[in-house]
């Protein structure tokens, strides 16, 4: 299993939200370059790297920074926040980064983003689908969790063949620390054979790390606040 240690950046600022709640965010002191560096220095491979500014703007807002951090990182990127068109898309590959994260846009413009995946290939894309839970079945939300579809996560996800990863987020679990949804992640990993699906939302502890089905998994939170250190996480990730 791939472990995604997460870096949320608002401001320039490394930052985490509890349920995507933009006025519900904990600042962290660290710089970001510094938590890259740190980050490889434990051993991951990967970092999942969201510009909340421009995730809550529709556009890019900290795209130069990001773009900085490949450069100068010893890890791969993968990079979420307002990617909406091709040269968007481009410019941060062109930097170094590994993936582009597509969330919203896949349920609102899925023409757009199969044409994504035809010019950088799925290795290229990480489509991010959050849900919610309504009576057992994962509703896809949009806009930064402030707006729900009425399309499941099995509908969506089935308009993607030729998609390689998906990130899942139970928003109910998401910065809250109270354990993933094993359950919708199960599910995804048997009903979806054709992704390698990442978890997201709620890991607070290595037991929620062993227990984990998927082929990855982004830890934000509890890393941030010293519940596990990420040496011992990238152990368990690789046993």
């Amino acid at each position: 299993m791939i472990l995604y240690p997460a870096m949320d950046l608002m401001d320039g600022r490394c930052v985490r939200l509890a349920q995507g709640r933009f006025d519900d965010a904990t600042i962290y002191s660290a710089d970001p370059a510094e938590a890259l560096a740190g980050f490889a220095a434990a051993g991951a491979e990967w970092t999942h790297v969201v510009d909340l500014d421009g995730a809550r703007a529709g556009a890019p807002r900290q795209h130069d920074l990001i773009a900085g951090l490949a450069a100068g990182a010893a890890q791969k990127l993968q990079v979420a926040g307002g990617f909406r068109d091709f040269a968007q898309i481009a410019r941060m590959l062109d930097a170094g980064v590994g993936r582009v994260v597509i969330g919203s846009l896949a349920v609102k413009q899925p023409d757009l983003v199969r044409r994504f995946l035809a010019e950088f290939g799925g290795d290229a894309i990480t489509l991010a689908l959050d849900v919610n839970i309504v009576a057992g079945v994962p509703m896809v939300a949009t806009a930064g969790w402030t707006e729900s579809s009425t399309r499941s996560l099995w509908d969506v996800a089935a308009e993607y063949p030729e998609a390689r990863h998906l990130l899942v987020t139970d928003i109910s679990r998401d910065g809250m620390m109270n354990g993933p949804n094993v359950e919708l992640l199960e599910q995804a990993v048997e009903r979806l054979p054709h992704l390698a699906v990442q978890a997201s939302g709620g890991i607070s502890s290595i037991e929620d790390l062993r227990g984990l089905p998927t082929d990855g998994a982004i830890i934000g939170k509890a890393l941030w606040e010293g519940r596990f250190r990420l040496e011992e996480a990238l152990e368990v990730a690789g046993a």
